[in-house]
């Protein structure tokens, strides 16, 4: 649907991107993938017109639509809902179950559809920009870092709703995991070039890697070719006898381009400091609870230890008390009751987003990586400085002219050289690109004390969670496994619990339940299903009807085509081509319309089968 060809972009005679071109083709959903600072974004914004190319074009078709999530934030209507209407098309105005739909998944409450935008955090107000674009329905969606903010049962909203979009999208973002499971295609910039290839990630990386290596050892064998050939005009080029063969090698050594070495790039690595323990117990938490109101705790009676190389992934819902239950293992807040007992040789790290208070304003950022520690060299702390984004004049940026985001990328640096034995992680990754995620991923890893992270990254929790701490139902507590088994035993009570959670598992337990216990639920949830699924039905019979229609007026129109050709009106065969063309086009839309409800449909049926299933009698729901 879209073709950027020979598309270039520099700043500053710095080249992000050099005669690039690829297509964007019908229900594609494209993984954008670069180094930090190389064009995504750019990139981005001269797709939806925000910057103009330096040369090439992009070629459009008529009337598309794009539609791109901005960070930048403007509200004007009074209630959340009304703000979301204001991303409905004029012709769709009145369809405000879209927008409750897609605000509900979001994480608004039904409470919070009536209030005003202003009244929310920045991480909400984000979501709501987000659901205004979704709601718009475009023919191309632009996301760039559409996760930043959310929290992990949303996440997994915005894939299930993306899995199921019927047109094109765009996406950058530092989440492998969640690129991984959306993207058909990626698209990488690379060495001031673009790459399309059909797949994820891992398949662009490995192919990559691949391409550098064989054209090394092209480079290789052309080199020690030229050397031989001019190895032999030097030694034979006074022998007359040898003429006719210098000549001959002196045109081909004309004719050998000299092909320069590809440029190493900087590959991110960097490690955690960690301090020695003894021990085998860093910390005890004995029925912790906590509430900024007395009489509405957060959580209570948390209880959980955590060993001296333990991996605890903290999860749940933004707002019900996540970084405040690490606030509470780090000291910095009082528990309204129990306690939190730390080993006298535990030394904690604690890397907070809004913990940035202590950095110095006149200070660069290099200057206040090198302050973190005595020992820390220069060489080093450009290397933390880049790993955090900030490589080449942008370590030199002063503190004061920082963004937030920057600022926790500063802290998380530092972090990574103090000497620790139990570091307390709150969404570490927020902020860092791809790259630097996947460094960060194997510092962590390969840390030698204990980790507690929160994080809805859920690539990081399936590698590194080896038990959690789950926030669900109004309460906090500790589930012994990891988060492939919570999820295949428990799910997100948000996502329907176990039956929601039915593709991320292989079997669940039944509910124990009393036959008339059974039948009392199993004829709910056959009459809510029916309520739910009948006005699909009823819309799928009325499109069906309508291709029936269109299609034997094709047949008509054919066949009065066929008639006007044989007395040869030229007037009458153009005026029914335009005829049959509208009608093939009407065609394509209820086509389009219908695969959008029968996928709703079957989505209705396999949550309702699922939650039969839950009551151990699964069958098949016609």
């Amino acid at each position: 649907m879209i073709s950027v060809e020979n598309l270039s972009k520099s700043y500053g005679g710095r080249v992000l991107f050099e005669s690039i071109s690829f297509r964007l083709n019908s229900r594609e959903r494209v993984g954008l993938v670069a180094r930090n600072g190389e064009g995504k974004t750019t990139l981005l914004r001269i797709i939806v017109g925000e910057e103009e190319a330096d040369a090439g074009s992009l070629v459009i078709p008529r009337n598309y639509r794009i539609g791109y999530v901005r960070q930048h934030l403007e509200f004007t209507a009074d209630t959340v809902l009304g703000e979301g209407i204001r991303g409905l098309p004029p012709h769709e105005r009145e369809h405000v179950w879209k927008v409750e739909k897609i605000l509900t998944g979001l994480g608004f409450s039904e409470e919070d559809l009536g209030r005003h935008p202003s009244e929310f955090s920045g991480g909400y107000q984000v979501r709501l920009n987000l659901a205004k674009v979704l709601v718009s329905e475009p023919d191309l969606l632009l996301l760039d870092e559409p996760t930043n903010y959310l929290d992990i049962t949303s996440i997994r909203w915005v894939e299930r709703f993306l899995l199921n979009w019927p047109h094109e999208v765009i996406l950058v973002t530092h989440d492998r995991g969640f690129m991984d499971k959306l993207a058909t295609h990626i698209v990488g910039l690379h060495r001031g070039k673009a790459r399309k290839i059909a797949g994820d990630t891992r398949k662009y990386y490995a192919q990559i890697a691949q391409e550098e290596e064989i054209f090394e050892k092209t480079r290789i064998n052309d080199e020690r070719r030229r050397r031989e050939v001019e190895l032999f005009i030097s030694r034979f080029r006074a022998k007359a006898r040898l003429a006719n063969l210098v000549q001959s090698r002196i045109k081909t050594l004309g004719k050998m381009e000299k092909t320069e070495k590809l440029e190493k790039l900087q590959e991110l690595d960097f490690a955690f400091r960690s301090r020695p323990f003894k021990g085998k117990f860093l910390l005890h938490a004995r029925d912790l609870a906590f509430g900024f109101k007395p009489d509405r705790p957060l959580f209570k009676g948390v209880d959980f230890t955590v060993r001296a190389q333990d991996r605890i992934g903290i999860i749940g819902p933004n707002g019900r008390g996540k970084t405040t239950l690490l606030k509470l293992l780090y000291g910095a807040l009082t528990p309204t009751s129990g306690e939190v007992s730390l080993h006298p040789a535990a030394t904690p790290g604690f890397f907070e987003q809004t913990n940035v208070q202590s950095l110095v304003d006149s200070r660069t950022v290099e200057e206040e990586i090198l302050w973190t520690s005595p020992d820390v060299g220069r060489q080093q702390a450009r290397s933390i400085c880049g790993a955090m984004l900030f490589a080449g004049d942008e370590a030199l940026k002063k503190i004061s002219v920082l963004s937030g985001g920057e600022k926790a990328r500063v802290m998380l640096g530092k972090l990574l050289l103090t000497p620790v034995n139990l570091l307390l992680l709150d969404e570490p990754t927020n902020h860092l690109d791809m790259e630097s995620c996947d460094a960060l991923l194997a510092a962590i890893d390969s840390f030698q004390g204990a980790v507690v992270m929160v994080t809805h990254n859920e690539m990081f929790l399936h590698t590194l969670a080896e038990r959690l701490i789950v926030f669900q139902g109004g309460n906090a507590r500790l589930f012994e496994g990891g988060y492939q088994r919570f999820l295949e035993t428990e799910g997100w009570s948000a996502e329907g619990g176990v039956a929601g959670a039915a593709d991320n598992r292989s079997s669940a337990p039944l509910v124990k339940l009393s036959k008339k216990e059974a039948r009392r639920r199993r004829s709910e949830i056959v009459t809510r299903r029916g309520r739910e699924v009948r006005p699909l039905e009823e819309a799928i019979a009325g499109v069906e009807n309508r291709i029936e229609s269109e299609e034997a007026r094709m047949k008509d129109l054919n066949g009065e085509i066929l008639v006007a050709s044989r007395i040869g009106d030229g007037a009458r065969i153009a005026e029914l081509s335009r005829s049959l063309h509208a009608c093939q086009g009407a065609i394509e839309r209820h086509f389009a319309e219908l695969e959008k409800l029968a996928a709703a449909l079957d989505q209705k049926n396999a949550g309702y089968e699922a939650q039969l299933a839950q009551l151990g009698e699964g069958e098949a729901l016609g």
